[in-house]
C-alpha cells in the first residue's frame, strides 16, 4: 500500500508535467496518409510531445522486475504512428517477397496482421517504405510505444487497471477470447486508445527499434535503449499471450532475426521539420 501511494503522488507531479510538457503538435497535421502504392494505403495519428512515467509499480497485478524502475520520461518531439499493426495488404504493397503460407498459425486474409517476421524483416519494411514514400519511417523506440500506448493513463491498461481483466476482450485480441483462432486476426475490430490507435495489446507483439537491456535509475530525454545488445525488444502481447502479457508496461524480447509467429510490426514516421 505505501508503494503504492507513494507511486501515486509521483504520477500526480507527472501529471501536471504532462498536461504542460512542450508540445509542437498544433504545427503539424493531426494525420498522414501515406501511399504504399497498388491502391494501399496507411493511416497514421500524430503523437504529441510530453512527458510520461514508464514501468510499472511494484504492486502492479501480473509484472515482471523487468519493468523497474518507474522512471520518468520525457519525448520532446511530436511522430506519427499508425493506428494499426502492418496488415498483410500493407506488407505485400512494400516487400517484394510473402513468404507466409496459410496454416494452423496463419490465416491469409488482406486486413489481418502480418506476422511471422523478425526484427531485421521489420526494419527492411521501414527503410523501403521510407524510400517509396519520402518520409522517415521507423520502428518505435521502447519508449515511444508506451507512450503512445498510454496515450496519456497511467494504469495497467490504457483503460484503466481491469484488475479482473473483464474489459480486456473488449479491446485485444488474446488467449481468452480468440476461440480457437490461433492467428493474427483482422486490425481495428478491438476498441482503440485516446489517440486513436488499435490493438496496442493483443493481436500481434509489435518490434521496437531498442536493443534489450535495464531501465535507467534517472529521468531521462528521448530514450533509445542500450547501445549495443544481443536481443531487440518487442512489446504488446499477441493472440497467444494472457493477460500479463498485453499491459502497458510489459516487456518482452528475441533474436533480431528470429520470425515468430505472433510478432508483428507498428510503424512510425518523424514528421519533417516545419
Amino acid at each position: 500500500m505505501a508503494a503504492r501511494i507513494a507511486t501515486l503522488i509521483i504520477l500526480l507531479t507527472t501529471e501536471n508535467i504532462f498536461a504542460a510538457g512542450p508540445t509542437t503538435a498544433s504545427t503539424q497535421p493531426s494525420e498522414l496518409t501515406l501511399d504504399l502504392g497498388k491502391n494501399v494505403s496507411m493511416k497514421l495519428v500524430l503523437i504529441p510531445a510530453g512527458q510520461f512515467m514508464m514501468g510499472s509499480p511494484p504492486d502492479e497485478k501480473g509484472r515482471s522486475d523487468k519493468e523497474s524502475p518507474l522512471h520518468q520520461v520525457r519525448i520532446t518531439r511530436p511522430f506519427y504512428m499508425a493506428v494499426t499493426p502492418v496488415t498483410q495488404k500493407q506488407w505485400k504493397a512494400v516487400m517484394s517477397q510473402f513468404n507466409t503460407a496459410s496454416s494452423k498459425f496463419v490465416q491469409i486474409n488482406d486486413d489481418n496482421a502480418m506476422a511471422m517476421i523478425s526484427w531485421a524483416d521489420a526494419n527492411d519494411f521501414c527503410r523501403r517504405l521510407s524510400a517509396k514514400t519520402k518520409q522517415t519511417v521507423k520502428l518505435p523506440t521502447e519508449a515511444q510505444w508506451e507512450y503512445a500506448c498510454r496515450a496519456g493513463s497511467q494504469t495497467r491498461y490504457y483503460w484503466g487497471d481491469d484488475p479482473d481483466e473483464t474489459s480486456l476482450p473488449a479491446y485485444a485480441w488474446f488467449d481468452k477470447n480468440i476461440a480457437g483462432e490461433q492467428y493474427p486476426h483482422r486490425v481495428a475490430q478491438k476498441k482503440p486508445n485516446a489517440w486513436g490507435l488499435y490493438d496496442m495489446h493483443g493481436n500481434v507483439n509489435q518490434w521496437c527499434s531498442d536493443y534489450e537491456g535495464p531501465y535507467p535509475v534517472r529521468a531521462v530525454t528521448d530514450p533509445t535503449g542500450p547501445a549495443t545488445g544481443t536481443m531487440r525488444v518487442f512489446r504488446g502481447g499477441s493472440f497467444m499471450t494472457d493477460y500479463k502479457l498485453c499491459r502497458d508496461a510489459v516487456r518482452n524480447h528475441n533474436k533480431p532475426t528470429v520470425r515468430v509467429i505472433d510478432n508483428g510490426l507498428r510503424v512510425i514516421v518523424i514528421p519533417r521539420a516545419q
